[in-house]
């Protein structure tokens, strides 16, 4: 029986594999408030192909929203690539309606089974940008490593924000300039808009108020940074003391926060950006 010829040359060599995944790793600014980071998917019927059909939360979309950080990046990057499959690894989240603003925060997007290896990063991310003018802005893509992922999803970032608050009464100007500059304990229970994804447990964090400026409508705008973990908004209400002390118990006075933007990705200690 005669053996295949093509397999059995002196010397033949198989071309290789293209590799099953693919890492690019970059920063991205969100700016406009109605974009989640992943995919929103309907929590009813779970973006099922068959059961969002009848879903009347969703009306059938499947999702809760149009689109989000994830797929405007990956519709461009997995054209590119000739691939439909990819996972998105952020360094922490933002809420859907909270702008990342700054110099962006971290992300490493996977693309599996890629087909095409020879892309050009700098093209991507201006096509990324030139798509979503006014929604999203990517910056500083390049090729990384698997090892990446994970130091990208588990490192320990503090935060600076930049909050617009409503307050019920005008605080007293010796408690607005008493909290300026000061690093201040805080526990934290919880949040119930979390309590189905995170552990019912307290934990202790702290806030650390940059500027508190009063705004000719009677609205506070304030600058803090706060540690890794931190539930900002629940920070600034107290969320009926399950946050304390909260801005508002400092301030002496009930708070709610109207707007939130996330202005520096900084070191685990706050007190800089890494590079």
């Amino acid at each position: 029986m005669e053996s295949n010829a093509s397999s059995s040359k002196p010397g033949h060599v198989r071309a290789p594999l293209p590799p099953a995944k693919i890492f690019v790793e970059g920063r991205y600014r969100k700016l406009v408030r109605d974009l989640p980071q992943t995919v929103f998917f309907c929590p009813d019927c779970k973006g099922h192909s068959r059961r969002r059909r009848g879903c009347a939360r969703c009306e059938g979309f499947g999702k809760l929203t149009r689109d989000s950080v994830q797929e405007l990046i990956a519709w461009v990057m997995g054209a590119a690539f000739k691939t439909r499959k990819n996972k998105f690894h952020g360094a922490g989240r933002e809420d859907v309606n909270v702008r990342m603003l700054g110099s962006g925060r971290p992300f490493v997007l996977e693309l599996l089974a890629p087909k095409v290896l020879d892309v050009d990063l700098a093209a991507c991310e201006a096509e990324i940008n030139r798509r979503n003018e006014g929604r999203l802005e990517v910056l500083g893509l390049h090729w990384t490593e698997k090892g990446r992922v994970r130091a990208v999803k588990e490192g320990k970032h503090a935060k600076e924000y930049r909050a617009t608050i409503r307050a019920a009464a005008p605080p007293e100007k010796s408690r607005l300039e008493a909290l300026v500059g000061k690093r201040t304990p805080i526990r934290q229970h919880t949040p119930e808009r979390v309590a189905h994804r995170r552990a019912d447990l307290d934990r202790e964090r702290w806030i650390e108020v940059r500027s508190l400026t009063p705004q000719p409508d009677g609205l506070l705008e304030v600058v803090l940074r706060s540690q890794h973990g931190t539930y900002v908004k629940e920070a600034i209400s107290g969320e009926g003391g399950m946050t304390r002390p909260s801005l508002a118990e400092l301030l002496g006075t009930a708070c709610e926060c109207v707007d939130l933007d996330v202005l520096a990705i900084l070191d685990e200690d706050g007190s800089s950006v890494p590079s």
